[in-house]
């Protein structure tokens, strides 16, 4: 297994992957951290998890998009219909996520 360093929305991270997958897992991460960097300009000032959340949907509606035989997105950046959108949601996951930490802790 080889470690790989990854740097996403300013912070390191270390991966473990098949030897030889590095420089795959290298380009994963700076997809990730574009997108990371994408939701950050779209919402502001958000917490790791909310700019990693909104980074992780943006990567799955890409990913539907391709599997459904979409052209993808021009590169202009989110509309603010769409941060605005996308920020509620990622409040609403928090908000889910909190609730379920709360009830496990209290089990």
């Amino acid at each position: 297994m080889a470690d790989v360093s990854l740097n996403i929305g300013g912070r390191q991270y270390s991966v473990a992957c098949r030897d030889g997958g590095e420089d795959h897992l290298r380009q994963l991460g700076a997809q990730v951290d574009k997108k990371a960097a994408e939701a950050s300009r779209a919402v502001g000032s958000a917490t790791e998890a909310r700019t990693l959340l909104l980074a992780a949907l943006l990567l799955a509606d890409e990913l539907g998009d391709a599997r459904q035989g979409k052209a993808p997105p021009p590169q202009v950046g989110l509309s603010p219909a769409v941060a605005e959108a996308l920020a509620q949601l990622a409040e609403r996951v928090e908000a889910m996520a909190d609730s379920l930490e709360t009830s496990h802790a209290k089990a």
